[in-house]
């Protein structure tokens, strides 16, 4: 089943996660978390996951140059 969501930050648990109509779907997503985001300047969707930048302690998604703040509200999807 494919979920589809926004990305946002969880300062509960300091993670980001999926977020539904301002709900949490899933509250944190772990490094390593397979997902896709909606590139709007290509109108596809990207395969990416989502890993952490030591010692910076900033989330990033690999291969797409988005990191921190850029993450927030970032239209995404995955399997769950």
């Amino acid at each position: 089943m494919t979920i589809e969501g926004r990305m946002g930050y969880n300062s509960e648990n300091e993670r980001y996660g999926l977020l539904i109509a301002d709900l949490w779907k899933i509250d944190g997503f772990h490094c390593g978390t397979e997902l896709e985001y909606w590139n709007s300047d290509k109108e596809e969707w990207i395969p990416t996951r989502i890993e952490m930048a030591w010692p910076e302690k900033e989330y990033y998604l690999v291969d797409t140059g988005l990191q921190g703040e850029a993450l927030e509200g970032l239209k995404i999807r995955l399997e769950k």
